[in-house]
């Protein structure tokens, strides 16, 4: 799952993730995103961004963690923000992936979780 309001970098991460292999549903809006996960949708990463309007990415991570269903779904944070000082608490658990990223490192990190994914997911 990608959540990035950037329409440009998100068509871009869904094409790569997709010529990879990769199933991907992708949003604009965490909003939107949350409420596809509390409606059944489970995938094996969460790709987030912070900076969005409507809900940022520090709070869809609260609403993800206060979910028992949604907690164990790991989420990269990917973000130009150089430090995280307002809701840092709110994300236990939670690499970081630093924009601008190298493709490779993206790939390794996502080929890291789906591997680690349970089957069938």
């Amino acid at each position: 799952m990608i959540i990035e309001d950037d329409d440009d970098l998100r068509d871009t991460l869904v094409e790569i993730m997709s010529a990879q292999g990769y199933e991907v549903a992708a949003f604009a809006d965490a909003r939107a995103a949350l409420a596809e996960l509390e409606g059944g949708l489970t995938p094996f990463l969460i790709l987030l961004d912070l900076m969005m309007p409507t809900m940022s990415g520090w709070e869809f991570r609260a609403a993800q963690l206060e979910n028992p269903r949604l907690t164990s779904i790991p989420v990269v944070v990917v973000t130009a923000a150089s430090t995280f000082v307002d809701g840092a608490p709110t994300l236990p658990d939670t690499e970081i992936l630093r924009k601008p990223f190298e493709l490779d490192t993206l790939l390794a990190l996502v080929g890291r979780h789906a591997a680690a994914a349970p089957p069938g997911l």
